[in-house]
């Protein structure tokens, strides 16, 4: 790699005579068999391939659950569709998964894999509806013996420039899940008030300068510059912390922009109500003896879930529930770096 150069406005780096790919240019799901040692190589270096995911805790899981041949399970939110494929090599050709996703564009893309693999409408039925929704569809079914919910954004979407999920690269800041519904997170930032963008920082992310950040950006929307792209809200981040000593701010920084993102992706697809909604119907969608697995990835989805398991157990609706979290192993942990943050929480249905 040749020396970094300076310009009086940003830093340019240049690799080779070349500057690095754009996403469509990475996008390996396109054409997976011509980048087999690529991808390989990405892995091993303990990333994810960009357009790709990997799924987390995959054998805990199915430790856990349990899945026979057989019966009838509910992936809660299929998004690549690793978790969904595992579970559905247990069934053995025998038994149905019931998947639901709110990202057509993803969504699509997942049941032809899968169908690809030879798990077609015989065995998997994809519906592209919220999973708080499980209600209806165990109505329909009957129940289920086992359900999966892994609440977190699959790396597809994380990538996507286009989706406005990450702060790295530039892009519209969206963060809806399912683009065609709903306000994105611009929108929403366009009327909101200080107070109430405090308090969805504190609650949403556990943000401890959510007073200053909601002071800067509500103070910068007034003033006519609309906060529309993933780099503008960043640039407010980087000004709004900018006192703070230099060996602390990049830090800080960084996981300001974390929080940030995290808490308004949360409120503009109402992630606490569908998740709270979901865990209110959760032991009816169970049959007795049904085992449901959940893999939260921040702290307020997981009192969220801990709560109501316990709560559940102590009413005598489950039998047995996870006291302490599971995580992900260390090797893992290594190898997928975005498993890090990850617990994992179950309950087993009482047979009465």
């Amino acid at each position: 790699m040749e020396k970094e150069t300076q310009t009086p406005h940003k830093r340019r780096v240049r690799y080779k005579g070349k500057y690095p790919k754009k996403f469509e240019e990475k996008y390996k799901e396109l054409q997976p068999e011509k980048y087999q040692d690529t991808i390989q190589h990405v892995i091993q270096k303990g990333n994810t391939p960009a357009g790709m995911h990997i799924s987390i805790m995959v054998q805990e899981i199915l430790e856990f659950l349990k899945i026979q041949p057989g019966e009838i399970g509910f992936d809660a939110t299929l998004g690549y569709g690793g978790h969904t494929k595992a579970m559905l090599q247990c069934l053995d050709g025998n038994g149905h998964i019931y998947a639901t996703d709110v990202d057509p564009e993803e969504s699509a893309k997942t049941r032809k894999r899968l169908a690809d693999q030879g798990f077609g409408e015989d065995i998997l039925t994809i519906r592209l509806q919220n999973f708080c929704t499980i209600d209806e569809i165990a109505k329909e079914v009957g129940g289920f013996d086992f359900i999966l919910a892994d609440l977190g954004v699959s790396s597809m979407q994380i990538d996507n420039p286009k989706r406005g999920f990450s702060f790295k690269v530039d892009g519209p800041l969206d963060l809806r899940l399912n683009q065609e519904k709903g306000i994105s997170a611009a929108e929403r930032l366009d009327t909101i008030s200080r107070e109430e963008l405090a308090g969805m920082l504190y609650e949403n992310s556990d943000e401890p300068y959510c007073e200053e950040l909601a002071k800067a950006i509500t103070d910068e929307v007034r003033k006519g510059n609309r906060i529309d792209t993933t780099t503008k809200l960043r640039q407010v981040i980087e000004k709004t912390l900018d006192f703070l000593p230099e060996k602390e701010k990049k830090d800080a920084v960084k996981k300001t922009c974390q929080r940030t993102f995290q808490a308004l992706r949360i409120d503009v697809n109402r992630e606490f109500e569908v998740l709270y909604e979901f865990m209110e119907k959760l032991p009816s969608a169970l049959r007795p003896g049904g085992r449901v697995a959940i893999l939260t990835f921040h702290s307020g989805e997981d009192r969220l879930v801990k709560r109501a398991l316990k709560d559940g157990y102590k009413a005598g609706i489950y039998s047995d529930y996870a006291k302490d979290v599971i995580r992900p192993s260390a090797q893992e942990c290594a190898q997928n770096g975005r498993a890090r943050s990850t617990k994992m929480r179950w309950a087993v249905k009482a047979e009465k």
